[in-house]
């Protein structure tokens, strides 16, 4: 087989171009010189999404078989990079199986509020814990010889504009927070492939970010994939390949191969420039040709679910009811056990080859649906059918969740509240005297105002295909719950850090909490939770001594004092109470899961580097470490902090942070990089703000009636998905129910008549 480099010395600049685009909506290009064929890529963070029909990004069109494995917002709950790895090993077999060469994921966005719409897809709102579960994953999947795609890069912590939306950080918040996750990930994963998010970081797309894909990621990181959009988020093709970009998906995209032809003309874009993404393309080509396809396990995978799943549901309430009694009487409420939400919706939707739910788990229970299983809400009659079903019923098990109409990819949630029908079905049966065991089936965190009556609770996130035998196996005690909340569970919407700054209806999208977001808020401004980061109860007990810290770590034993075997995952928490610059209360620096039979006690080591240390300087530009006497605390939980030990760390006496953190502007150097109208309608205008104008109105009016009788009914998800329609620059609109249709044509014509006007 010829070199790289003799590969791409010998192909036309046909061929390169053609390359750099993919060929339809899943597939890479091949060089036919070379005799390298095209490969195929697919959607899927928690499994593989192969489509066998039409394309589209929001998961309604046929897919193959697949295993659905739990979520990373489940799988994040694990706080074990292991079955991260587990799972990722087993979807690089399925990928083998079905000639898939790409797999788009993991997805390590920070969850900055609980309304992104897409938080089900996301690991973390900390981006050490989202880092280290990514990196188990991409270990998994590479290591059957597949790549994976990390996603999305960078600061992507909405749906609402998404194609167009302009996420405006600080650097410092940028470095240690947004970017951080994608670090590790790369450094310890090393993926294939990036996918770069569509959203603009401080006014630049990060299709066109050159200091993000060449500077940060490449130069700083040493990442030696190749980089590919997110599909559809191509702005300016030309610029995109000096910044670093190598794929555009989906292909072919004929417009912007003549943009690229023009700028070569032109003296702005050099075949240097081009040469180095068919490189790094190349480069992959060579390594997808060895890959044989064998067929896997359909059993063996739908187990490696159900073990994820128990392994990290959160147990948030118990009074002593779980696990449940041998020979018990109990009922069974809610349509959610039978029509169970085990995935999000959108691009991430798997067809399951095997499904769970939790009914059939449960035979000898006698059954109410409690609620609609569509729009969750709930009547008197259907009340009574459930109190008629809890009485003299020792307790009873209610599910509880969000439809697939609270969240999904493309747009956000409008509020944390279960639907008023979970709720009063809850409430009328704790008013009866019944005891009552909840189980969550969500995406993200939810407002319990029940949480303190009912007699457990458990948070089981999204589970996968295996959901409703994992949930049967933490319930009844053959696991023992040992999940720990990745996200901080607020008391209300109004104390998140991004409330009031939280999409809306600007395209600029404020990051006012700036470093601190999750528990870093919730403990610097001291605010009471409904459950904090790291949060999660057990069947036993554990007992944490011996604590000793060095630079290099922290040793200490864990000891099981209860009567069951079990799981705690200890956590290692690092501040600087003196710090002359502003700094979270503690963050998270390293954890460790640890197995433990009862009355068994464990030496643990937890490692510490330099780095663990650091903050980002901005006048330095670079990541620095201030001197003093860190504290170093071991707790089971951000709030539970069992041991505490200080180490002296020799650094910078005078540490810079530029501004107040109170004031978002002078953390910037500088006016906010904010969107400005630039006067003329472009491909980046969005629909809405095309149709202001004269000329959007006589061009493109066909499109607002396109999408309204596409989108006529009142549902939530018809409100939704027209916003999301309207919120599309013009160069995306193929995403929505509107034809394609020429951009370039399109955004000349429109400006044609506004200028007559």
């Amino acid at each position: 087989m010829k070199t790289v480099d003799e590969i791409v010395k010998n192909m036309t600049l046909d061929e390169k171009i053609a390359l750099i685009s993919g060929m339809d909506a899943w597939h890479m290009e091949g060089v036919p010189s070379a005799g390298l064929k095209p490969v195929m890529v697919t959607d899927g963070p928690h499994g593989l999404r192969k489509q066998t029909g039409g394309s589209d990004n929001l998961g309604q069109s046929p897919s193959v078989p697949a295993t659905c494995f739990p979520p990373a917002c489940l799988m994040a709950s694990s706080w074990d990079p292991c079955v991260t790895e587990t799972v990722g090993q087993a979807m690089g077999e399925e990928c083998i199986a079905e000639d898939v060469a790409v797999i788009l994921g993991p997805g390590v966005n920070i969850k900055r509020s609980p309304l992104c719409g897409r938080n089900f897809e996301y690991y973390s709102e900390d981006p050490f814990l989202a880092g280290k579960m990514a990196a188990g994953l991409i270990k998994g999947v590479e290591s059957k010889g597949i790549g994976t795609s990390l996603k999305h890069f960078a600061a992507n912590s909405q749906e609402s504009f998404r194609l167009a939306g302009n996420s405006v950080v600080d650097m410092r918040a940028l470095r240690e927070i947004y970017l951080r996750q994608f670090e590790i990930a790369v450094r310890e994963g090393r993926p294939s492939t990036l996918m770069c998010s569509y959203n603009r970081v401080n006014n630049v797309y990060s299709a066109v970010n050159k200091w993000l894909l060449t500077d940060v990621l490449r130069n700083e990181w040493g990442f030696d994939g190749f980089v590919m959009t997110d599909w559809g988020a191509m702005s300016d093709k030309p610029a995109s390949v000096k910044a670093g970009l190598d794929l555009e998906m989906p292909g072919p995209a004929e417009e912007n191969a003549a943009e690229v032809r023009n700028a070569l003309e032109s003296g702005n874009l050099s075949l240097e420039d081009i040469d180095k993404c068919v490189k790094r393309l190349v480069r992959f080509l060579l390594k997808a040709q060895e890959t044989e396809k064998k067929p896997y396990s359909v059993s063996a995978h739908h187990e490696i679910a159900r073990n994820a799943a128990s392994s990290s549901f959160v147990l948030l309430e118990n009074d002593g009811i779980l696990p449940l009694e041998k020979g018990g009487k109990y009922a069974l409420i809610g349509a959610m056990a039978e029509h169970i939400r085990y995935q999000g919706s959108g691009s991430s939707r798997i067809n399951p080859t095997m499904l769970d739910d939790i009914r059939s788990f449960f035979p000898g229970c006698d059954y109410a649906m409690g609620y609609d299983p569509v729009t969750g809400e709930t009547s008197d009659e259907l009340l009574s059918e459930s109190i008629r079903c809890a009485e003299g019923k020792d307790a009873a098990i209610v599910v509880v969740g969000l439809p697939d109409s609270y969240e999904a990819e493309g747009f956000d949630r409008l509020s944390m509240d279960l639907p008023a029908g979970h709720v009063r079905l809850v409430n009328s049966l704790l008013e009866k005297g019944v005891k009552v065991i909840v189980l969550i089936l969500a995406g993200a965190p939810v407002l319990l105002p029940f949480r303190k009556d009912v007699s457990a609770m458990m948070m089981c996130y999204l589970g996968g295909q295996a959901l409703g035998g994992a949930v049967h196996d933490v319930l009844t005690g053959k696991i023992n719950p040992s999940g720990k909340l990745p996200e901080t569970f607020p008391l209300r919407l109004e104390d998140n850090p991004s409330w009031g700054n939280f999409a809306g209806e600007d395209r600029n999208s404020l990051y006012r909490e700036s470093i601190f977001v999750g528990y870093r808020w919730y403990d610097w401004k001291k605010l009471p939770v409904a459950y904090e980061f790291g949060y999660g109860k057990s069947y036993t007990t554990f007992e944490y001594s011996g604590l000793s810290v060095s630079v290099n770590g922290a040793e200490f034993t864990i000891r099981n004092t209860g009567t069951k075997d079990g799981s705690e995952i200890a956590q290692l928490y690092i501040s600087l109470p003196d710090s002359r610059i502003p700094r979270a209360v503690r963050e998270l620096k390293g954890f460790v899961k640890t197995v433990l039979k009862a009355g068994e006690e464990k030496k643990v080591f937890i490692p510490l580097s330099r780095d663990s240390f650091t903050y980002f300087n901005v006048k330095t530009d670079c990541f620095d470490v201030e001197d003093g006497d860190y504290v170093i605390s071991i707790g089971a939980s951000s709030r539970d902090i069992r041991l505490e030990g200080t180490v002296h760390i020799d650094g910078n006496k005078e540490p810079y942070a530029r501004g107040d953190i109170n004031d978002f502007e002078s953390l910037f150097e500088g006016k906010l990089p904010l969107i400005e109208d630039g006067g003329q309608v472009d491909k980046n205008t969005t629909l809405a703000d095309a149709l202001k104008t004269e000329g959007g109105r006589q061009v493109l009016g066909y499109a607002a009636g396109i999408i309204e009788k596409s989108y006529s009914g009142d549902d939530n998800l018809s409100l939704r998905f027209r916003q999301l329609s309207y919120e599309l620059p013009l160069r995306g609109l193929w995403m929505s129910p509107v034809p394609p249709f020429s951009v370039k044509e399109t955004v000349e014509k429109i400006n044609k008549v506004n200028e007559e006007n």
